[in-house]
């Protein structure tokens, strides 16, 4: 089973939740992989409708560089946090981390569909699970949360810096030629260049990177009832 640090409690306001942010933020390291090996990647994705409390959780570890799939975990459970924009880690992390504790292998690094610290706050759900799981994670999304950009180049692998505030907080990046970029930011103990690197590695031939693409079909499998929890 696939461990991790259970850093708080659940039970919060939407105001006790930020202000837990704020604390959790300092703890984020932005840091370059370094020696770290990365031979097996994650993707998390959570699916759920924003008024309903059942939440459809799905983990797929695929190594590298084949992207072949290894092992996939999904779970369905309830969320008593409300819907809350800039919040939704604490509504989703509850049923990824429970489908990471089911995990047989423990991955060298994890992606998620979601924001790391392009994030109001600077900890979007890549970098809140990331300080629990306590290994490198990246946010790779399908839109911006905060922001602003320039349009890359059109070619593979062009970016150009998400900008707030005057602070670089992710890269807008091109994963397919003349497709629309996915943003992607650091989560903890990854930098920006070691994030793009990462999703680059993970091109299964769409706009999405496999990782997070085949976790996205899992969750949605599970809500239409085609596949059993695991």
């Amino acid at each position: 089973m696939a461990n991790y640090e259970r850093l708080h409690d659940w039970n919060l306001t939407p105001r006790g939740a930020i202000e837990l942010q704020k604390e959790l933020r300092e703890r984020v390291r932005v840091v370059p992989l370094g020696a770290r090996r990365v031979e097996t990647v994650a993707g998390a994705d959570i699916s759920f409708n924003k008024f309903s409390e059942i939440v459809y959780a799905g983990v797929v570890v695929l190594s590298l560089p084949s992207l072949e799939v290894i092992e996939e975990v999904g779970v369905v459970s309830e969320t008593r946090f409300p819907y809350v924009p800039g919040l939704l880690s604490f509504r989703e992390s509850p049923s990824v981390l429970e489908a990471w504790s089911k995990l047989k292998t423990e991955p060298d690094a994890v992606m998620f569909d979601g924001q790391g610290i392009a994030h109001p706050r600077r900890i979007g759900i890549a970098s809140h699970v990331g300080l629990m799981l306590d290994r490198p994670t990246l946010g790779c999304a399908k839109s911006v949360l905060v922001g602003k950009y320039d349009e890359p180049l059109t070619e593979r692998g062009a970016w150009s810096p998400l900008i707030d505030k005057g602070e670089t907080i992710g890269a807008a990046l091109r994963t397919k030629a003349r497709v629309q970029p996915v943003f992607v930011s650091p989560g903890h103990l990854i930098d920006l260049e070691g994030a793009i690197e990462l999703t680059l590695q993970c091109d299964g031939g769409y706009r999405q990177p496999e990782p997070t693409r085949r976790a996205h079909l899992l969750v949605n499998a599970l809500r239409r009832g085609e596949r059993p929890p695991t």
